[in-house]
């Protein structure tokens, strides 16, 4: 419960930061890892602290793959992690798929708003080039679906998120 609350403290503060300056804070994730590191070690001992790596690994491999394509940015690959040292492994690949499953409808409806949608998928080479040159201007803060994700997990897995 107690690690429940602090994860939708750190969810909270790091979707205003996304939403304001496109940026999840270093200064906000690494002190949330020490202390989620420094809790599970006094609470479970060396195989509660072990369990907490390799969330955070299996958390922060999740999305290496579209950071390593332009399509994420760093500090969500960070705070995925940080899910994973604080719920465990099978929590934060259950909730990536909620996460995928909500930031797939936030980026059809950002496209979908878009003036040059249209052309962009009629042209799809095109398109794929503004893409990998960053130009692409239909990006929104990921951290959102993240948070999402996440309340959505919590919640079936009965939790409350009050």
């Amino acid at each position: 419960m107690m690690i429940d609350v602090f994860l939708l403290i750190i969810l909270a503060i790091c979707v205003i930061t996304d939403l304001r300056s496109r940026k999840i804070y270093n200064k906000v994730v690494f002190p949330a890892l020490l202390i989620t590191f420094f809790y599970q070690f006094v609470t479970g001992g060396w195989e509660s602290l072990s369990h907490s790596f390799i969330g955070f690994l299996i958390g922060f491999s999740l999305l290496l793959i579209p950071y390593f394509l332009g399509g994420i940015g760093a500090g969500d690959v960070k705070l995925l992690g940080l899910i994973g040292a604080m719920k465990g492994g099978m929590f934060v690949f259950q909730s990536f798929i909620y996460i995928a499953l909500i930031g797939a409808v936030i980026a059809l409806f950002v496209l979908f708003i878009r003036r040059d949608f249209w052309k962009s998928i009629y042209n799809y080479t095109v398109y794929k080039q503004r893409i990998k040159s960053g130009v692409l201007t239909g990006a929104y803060p990921y951290g959102i679906a993240i948070a999402g994700g996440v309340a959505v997990q919590i919640v079936m897995q009965g939790g409350t998120l009050l």
